[in-house]
């Protein structure tokens, strides 16, 4: 089994249930356990689209599949929840992405990690930084924490609130 986080996102519909939801989807999963999920938080949207808020979280599993396999199952996942793929950074009512596979490096047409963005994301970091604050970028050398906490000092621009739940 190898280990591997998925960013969870979505800012259309019932966006709290859905992400709960999705941690129940991958934890029925027969190749995927689940070893921790993270809270809920609010954050502000990223990118050039006017649009609501999302609800983000993240998920550590370990899986069978291989990176590709797994990107194939979230996608799959993805439109089980509605989501159409129109316009880059638009509104969704599911969004899933590799964070990281290992410390494995991947760079093709479909599928880069770790994460080309995670290291500027608050969304991701921060939840993150709940269930795996030790994993060290490959390429930055830098853990979750380390990452989150140079984010927090140079970026006050998005906007990040642990749910209370």
């Amino acid at each position: 089994m190898k280990k591997a986080a998925i960013a969870v996102g979505s800012n259309q519909g019932d966006s709290v249930r859905i992400c709960r939801e999705v941690f129940e989807v991958l934890r029925k999963h027969p190749a995927i356990d689940i070893l921790r999920t993270s809270s809920l938080y609010r954050t502000s949207p990223v990118g050039p689209v006017e649009q609501d808020r999302f609800i983000n979280a993240a998920v550590l599993l370990q899986t069978r599949h291989e990176p590709q396999a797994l990107l194939k199952l979230m996608i799959e996942v993805e439109k089980s929840f509605g989501r159409v793929r129109t316009v880059k950074w638009g509104p969704r009512t599911l969004d899933l992405d590799l964070v990281f596979y290992e410390n494995i490096q991947l760079d093709l047409p479909v599928l880069k990690v770790p994460h080309p963005m995670m290291s500027k994301r608050l969304f991701v970091l921060m939840p993150l930084a709940e269930i795996e604050p030790d994993w060290v970028h490959p390429d930055l050398g830098l853990s979750v924490h380390q990452m989150l906490n140079r984010i927090l000092e140079l970026d006050d621009q998005q906007e990040i609130h642990k749910l209370e739940m």
